[in-house]
């Protein structure tokens, strides 16, 4: 397409867009304004620059939350070139290079191909991508907060982020030369430095634009260098429950520096990749209602490290039983989150929104293949939804994805309830079990019950934090009642509700 895409093309191209905010679901994002540099990889310089404000094909859809993201007006663009005027130098800029960014795989590199697209022309491919929100996830921590470009310039005293794409980019490189720095000097003497150091007070702030929760999930990946016909993939656990196929694709960088990287240990393994519980979900789904059918309830587990202890159990205070909730009467309110930024909070009858469900059917049980960044498993388990548990979640999340996009966030809603007909014949929801870390030791934040069939109650005391004897507990088939909170989470471009589990009673028969 464009002459200039000769040679052997080795600079790194840092590119970042600012696009309109959709204000209804399927409107799709317009590019308003694109910004890349050239950086030279051995000495981390800028050679080379290009920025164009880009006119949509819809003055309209700039919306005001639009505007107060990035301060681009319709009079603004309104002059401003068409994307099919600035394509080839577009295209020169980013074909046969490396891509830098920060969130690009999801975001920026998907927005790209789309546009080309949408003027019918081949969309420029990249020699390999560094997406430097997953590479900072992983080699610096969560350290300096929720990740996002403005938290780490912030972190680092590097002034506020503009959203204007050249100066997004700039900052950008220069955060990736901080965190470079910091884990150099790290490493040059690890005794001394560490990443549980003080911090020196600075200026920090947040923008309250957005709702964020400090707690991750599973979303964001990269992809090693890749051949032109190779598209950008992005995979979440989700996605894998929602039954859509991806390649699995790795982090560019190596994984050497990971927590507990320990290849013995079955626990660190790849967190990235999920080949083997999709083949799980997918033969497990379809023999598994045939099993049920023909087997009683699981007997109750041998376990000894874990002692019972005699509990007359009746509930929890302030857990609404699934009849006494009115769908009308849910609503949400921001809450202020003690790191700063804010989150949204569910209620019922202005009342914080926390349910009890009786006698779920674990549909698939924990996995401990799973581990967070300090490598501790993530512990959670599917349950089978009935209509009722469907019908209020639903409203749930249509009442929090509205308030969420009424203040500024533009991240994808992922649904609670999870249906997926071809692999499971009945809706399921997602139940998490918090682990409390303190210093080498974890223990469970749920409180386990166990239930036998004279209906006599005893709670779990576990001496250890074992996720294969929790597994063993909430094997698949066996029924449990569970009390949780609904927990609303708004990161790396994903968003939804999270049921966090505060007791489990598990049924056992004779």
């Amino acid at each position: 397409m464009n002459p200039t895409t000769s040679g052997d093309r080795s600079e790194i191209c840092f590119f970042d867009l600012e696009t309109t905010i959709p204000r209804r679901r399927g409107q799709g994002f317009s590019i308003l304004e694109f910004g890349a540099i050239l950086v030279c990889p051995k000495r981390l310089v800028e050679l080379k620059s290009f920025a164009s404000l880009v006119r949509p094909d819809d003055l309209s859809s700039i919306s005001l939350d639009s505007v107060r993201c990035n301060g681009i007006t319709r009079d603004t663009v309104a002059e401003a070139p068409s994307f099919s005027d600035i394509a080839e130098e577009v295209y020169g800029f980013l074909h046969g290079r490396v891509w830098a960014g920060h969130n690009i795989v999801k975001f920026d590199c998907v927005r790209i191909r789309e546009a080309f697209e949408k003027i019918d022309r081949p969309a420029p491919e990249p020699k390999g991508i560094i997406d430097s929100l997953a590479l900072l996830t992983q080699k610096f921590g969560r350290r300096a907060g929720d990740m996002k470009m403005e938290t780490l310039a912030n972190y680092f005293g590097l002034g506020k982020q503009t959203h204007r794409s050249l100066d997004d980019v700039r900052m950008n490189l220069e955060v990736l030369k901080y965190c470079a720095t910091v884990l150099f000097l790290e490493s040059s003497l690890p005794d001394i430095f560490t990443a549980d150091c003080a911090v020196s007070s600075g200026p920090t702030t947040s923008s309250s634009s957005k709702l964020y929760s400090e707690s991750p999930i599973l979303d964001m990946y990269t992809i090693s260098p890749s051949s032109p016909s190779e598209s950008v993939p992005n995979i979440s656990l989700m996605d894998l429950e929602n039954g859509k196929d991806h390649p699995i694709v790795s982090l560019q960088t190596c994984h050497s520096g990971e927590v507990n990287s320990d290849a013995t240990t079955p626990a660190q393994s790849d967190p990235f990749d999920m080949t083997q519980l999709k083949n799980e979900i997918k033969t497990e789904a379809l023999k598994l209602d045939a099993i049920a059918e023909e087997k009683p309830e699981p007997q109750s587990p041998d376990i000894s490290p874990a002692r019972a202890t005699v509990e007359g159990c009746s509930g929890y205070a302030g857990f609404l039983e699934l009849d006494e909730v009115s769908t009308t009467s849910i609503s949400a309110s921001i809450t202020p989150h003690y790191r700063g930024p804010h989150r949204i909070k569910l209620l019922h009858k202005n009342v914080a929104l926390q349910l009890c469900c009786p006698r779920l059917r674990v549909r698939f049980g924990i996995n401990p293949k799973f581990v967070d960044q300090a490598g501790w498993p993530r512990l959670s388990f599917l349950v089978d939804a009935s209509p009722i548990i469907c019908e209020i979640l639903d409203s749930c999340d249509a009442v929090a994805k509205k308030f969420s996009e009424d203040h500024g966030s533009s991240s994808e809603w992922r649904h609670v309830v999870i249906r997926n007909y071809s692999y499971i014949n009945t809706p399921t929801v997602r139940l998490h079990i918090p682990t409390i870390v303190n210093g080498d030791t974890a223990q469970y934040g749920t409180e386990i019950h166990r239930k036998d069939h004279s209906g006599n109650v005893q709670q779990y005391i576990f001496d250890k934090f074992d996720v294969n004897e929790l597994s063993n507990l909430l094997r698949t088939g066996i029924s449990v009642d569970a009390f949780f909170s609904l927990d609303t989470y708004d990161y790396q471009q994903s968003a939804g509700i999270r049921l966090v589990a505060k007791k489990l009673v598990i049924h056992f028969s004779q």
